[in-house]
């Protein structure tokens, strides 16, 4: 089994540098997904209420084998249980559904809808021990910023896109006034701008017998970005998380830097088109059916 490797937060809380993302795995799929990549060395698993599978995610922590505290779980409070009260109870069913008493990490999935008392109320479970650390997802510029001058506990964690194309350097030096990490959903660009086959990474990857996932995810993890790769399949498990036998040398990270385009590929969290399309989503949202 491969050992990992861990980050400090800004609460002294460790967390793995590589987890398994199971967006899009469906509810049936998904314990024997993250039973699988907790057997080959996975140890934080990220979740969400929105993705319908939180219930198959604690079933497989609970089967594991491994230890509770051995393990780090995330998972992120969706617009429709925005607000101080709704956000509350919203924890609570998570837990439930995790079987688990806790939570690592608890993020703030979009930045919209009342997420003023959806942050009071993961405050307030971090401070009732149901939560270890809190944090945001998709929180870009102002919006992040606007938080962390008016909230008492400061985020530990904001996920956002990043990858060798998208590499958040304007986030990541506003996070660093506040000790807050990065967390990078969908590391491998979901194969755009053919990640999995190009050249530069290629050229680098066969310095080091690596495959082009391997360096894209490793470039993530020597800037101690948390990633949170997806699949189905052992093999890529393994070898998404095979990727601490090495170290990029200072030229090959400069021919990574060069990769950015300073733009997501995935999603644009600032465009109104976005923020309308998830807030329609939202209205037929019902995390009872998760």
């Amino acid at each position: 089994m491969i050992k990992m490797q861990y980050i400090t937060l800004n609460n002294g809380v460790k967390m793995p540098l590589v987890g398994f993302g199971v967006y899009q795995i469906k509810a049936n799929e998904c314990e024997k997904a993250v039973k699988e990549a907790i057997n080959v060395g996975y140890r934080l698993i990220d979740t969400a209420q929105a993705y319908y599978n939180e219930e198959g995610v604690g079933s497989a922590v609970v089967n594991s084998g491994v230890l509770r505290d051995k393990l780090f779980i995330t998972t992120k409070v969706w617009i429709s249980n925005a607000g101080d009260d709704k956000a509350l109870k919203s924890i609570d069913e998570s837990l439930r559904k995790l079987k688990t008493d806790y939570i690592d990490l608890l993020l703030i999935h979009q930045p919209f809808g009342d997420y003023y008392g959806t942050y009071r109320a993961i405050q307030k479970a971090y401070k009732q021990g149901k939560v270890r650390a809190i944090g945001l997802s998709n929180f870009y510029d102002a919006r992040f910023i606007d938080l962390c001058e008016n909230m008492e506990i400061k985020p530990a964690v904001v996920q956002l896109e990043t990858h060798v194309f998208t590499q958040q350097r304007k986030m990541t030096e506003l996070m660093a006034q506040y000790k807050t990490k990065l967390m990078a959903w969908s590391p491998l660009a979901e194969g755009k701008n053919n990640l999995f086959t190009d050249k530069t990474l290629k050229a680098i990857g066969s310095k080091y017998g690596k495959t082009n996932a391997q360096i894209a995810l490793k470039f993530l993890a020597q800037k101690s970005i948390v990633s949170i790769p997806k699949t189905v399949h052992k093999e890529r498990m393994i070898e998404n998380l095979d990727i601490f036998d090495f170290n990029l040398d200072k030229e090959d990270l400069k021919r990574l830097d060069a990769l950015d385009t300073g733009k997501p590929l995935a999603a644009d969290f600032t465009d109104p088109k976005l923020a309308k399309f998830l807030l329609d989503y939202d209205k037929t949202f019902n995390p009872a059916n998760s």
